[in-house]
């Protein structure tokens, strides 16, 4: 059940960020809104921070900060910004959700081939090939 937990919280979190984007109102500037997410997200996390870690540990846990925050931020933008754009371009939020992420298995199966020494077997290429299939008929 340990290893359930954060897949259920993935799931529904992902089902509430595609509904949430995809109602994001037209009018409103994109990055007007990613700035309420941001500051919502940073309240919301600052209190679990000071709930799960004793004052005394606060600036231990902070020098522990390395580029990973930092470059993580700008990628979470980035992905913000993309959805929020996907779906004001016309994207379905059945379809445009899918296929980026489709998009995102291939490029990460290349990742984790290159840079992590992971073996793409026999399984995942025909995995590979369900989603190349799968990409023809949502897309189509």
């Amino acid at each position: 059940m340990d290893r359930i937990w954060p897949l259920i919280i993935i799931v529904a979190s992902n089902c509430f960020y595609n509904i949430c984007t995809k109602s994001t109102p037209e009018g409103i500037n994109a990055f007007c809104a990613l700035v309420v997410t941001y500051l919502t997200a940073a309240v919301i996390t600052a209190a679990l921070f000071a709930f799960e870690v004793k004052p005394a540990n606060v600036w231990i846990e902070l020098s522990k900060v390395n580029w990973t925050s930092f470059v993580l931020g700008i990628a979470i933008v980035g992905l913000e910004t993309g959805y929020i754009l996907l779906y004001r371009a016309g994207w379905k939020i059945s379809s445009g959700a899918l296929i980026a992420n489709i998009c995102l298995a291939f490029a990460l199966i290349v990742i984790g081939a290159l840079f992590y020494r992971e073996q793409i077997t026999l399984r995942h290429i025909l995995g590979i090939g369900f989603c190349v299939a799968g990409l023809v008929l949502v897309s189509r």
